[in-house]
């Protein structure tokens, strides 16, 4: 059979019920595994046969829909993890430890700038951000000899920036580390970075995925195509014995196309324990059954607000890649040709204050601490998620204090507009 559309894959990835099983994706809501004899479950253990022993490592229903997400990008290997935030923090601390070191685009989500500039400073890893437009020679001059990856978001949470995946992947090569890509805004759907360089892909499916704002979660995926083996001194802990784990080496063991994810299973959330549930993988691949529908119209309906904002006499300014005038269209229709996803960013005239009051006034479009949902929301991230940034830093990522983020849902847009012109004509 050819290979599958990814609207096919949404619906039917990852698993294949045999003769008489179950047509849905099972819950095996277990912590635990029963075998017949202890030289089964030392296999296990030992890294030396598949299968489950204990539901904070791996669980069926989790890496089932796992395979799906890992379809979907095109890649070799995945994990789902508790969060978004889980997923990126293994995805680093996989590969870099204390004393090392790793460039990041500024214009990333407020959380994830705090897990890199805070907490994982904390933990001895040294970052270096720099602009998500940067040029090569810009980006080439972060680098030091500890660099360990290089890391950005498709589409930058809440700045909108577009990132030059091919650009970034180019230079991480050139200097024998990966490229990471938080594919979060986009989904597999619009843009899969694997076929622009990057080597390890991340998700809050929190978002799209889920889409309805049900189930808190991450997922990591990994292309399979880095050769970890080509820089073992400067990747310890893919290419040399891993003595917490009977000595395998996961370069050896399990191949570039499954060593990283499996280093950070056996490792990382052994220790760590950053598990999704079954029931959240199972609620999680109910909305990715739908995600290619709803990415449609929620581009859609995004492109019809920020062109109705952008003509708005009390709009300041609009931030979407879709528009023509807008500074990554360019960008956009290179990685993103059949839409921008459904996230709009703009600022009011009358600055920060103006913001916050017309936000009072919104009636079917609610304030919350989420994005990319089925039902429109919106936020004011200088209060919110970017809360713990100065000026300064707002500015760096991309989020002046008067940018409201409306992240537009599958309602009509004519809705949408309604709504938000009531609640501009308060001023």
């Amino acid at each position: 059979m050819k290979k599958q559309e990814i609207g096919t894959v949404c619906v039917q990835g990852g698993y294949t019920p045999g003769n008489g099983e179950p047509r849905q994706v099972p819950i095996i809501q277990s912590t635990t595994f029963k075998y017949n004899t202890s030289e089964d479950m030392g296999k296990l253990f030992d890294l030396e046969a598949s299968g489950y022993f204990y539901s904070r490592l791996q669980n069926p229903t989790c890496d089932t829909v796992a395979a799906k997400i890992c379809a979907l990008e095109g890649g070799t290997a995945a994990m789902l993890t508790s969060s978004g935030q889980a997923a990126n923090f293994f995805a680093i601390f996989n590969i870099a430890s204390a004393g090392d070191h790793v460039v990041a685009s500024a214009a990333i989500y407020g959380g994830t700038f705090n897990l890199f500039n805070v907490t994982m400073r904390r933990m001895g890893i040294d970052f270096t951000f720099i602009a998500p437009d940067a040029t090569e020679e810009e980006i080439e001059a972060a680098f030091k000899p500890n660099t360990k990856a290089l890391f950005g978001e498709t589409i930058a949470n809440p700045a909108l920036r577009v990132l030059d995946v091919e650009r970034f992947a180019k230079v991480a090569h050139k200097n024998g580390v990966p490229l990471i890509i938080d594919n979060t805004f986009p989904t597999p759907v619009l843009c899969r970075p694997f076929e622009w360089g990057a080597d390890i892909v991340t998700h809050s499916t929190t978002k799209y995925l889920d889409g309805h704002g049900s189930a808190v979660g991450g997922c990591i995926v990994d292309s399979g195509k880095f050769d970890w083996t080509k820089y073992p001194e400067k990747f310890p802990g893919l290419c040399t014995p891993d003595e917490s784990y009977h000595g395998v080496t996961y370069t050896e063991r399990f191949g570039l196309a499954g060593a990283f994810i499996t280093k950070a299973t056996a490792q990382l959330m052994r220790d760590f324990g950053c598990t999704q549930s079954p029931q959240s993988a199972f609620i999680l691949n109910l909305g990715i059954e739908s995600v290619h529908l709803r990415m449609r119209a929620h581009s859609d309906n995004a492109m019809a607000v920020a062109q109705f904002l952008k003509n708005h006499d009390k709009i300041a300014w609009v931030k979407y890649a879709g528009l023509e005038d807008d500074e990554d269209y360019a960008l956009a229709q290179k990685y993103l040709p059949n839409g921008c996803c459904g996230v709009v960013s703009f600022g009011v005239k009358g600055g920060r204050s103006a913001a916050e009051s017309v936000m009072k006034q919104l009636k079917l479009i609610a304030i919350e601490t989420h994005v990319a949902d089925a039902r429109s929301c919106c936020l004011h991230p200088a209060n919110a998620t970017h809360r713990q940034m100065s000026e300064e830093e707002l500015i760096a990522a991309g989020v002046p204090s008067d940018l409201i983020r409306l992240s537009c849902g599958i309602e009509d847009a004519k809705d949408l507009i309604a709504d938000l012109a009531q609640a501009l004509e308060t001023l």
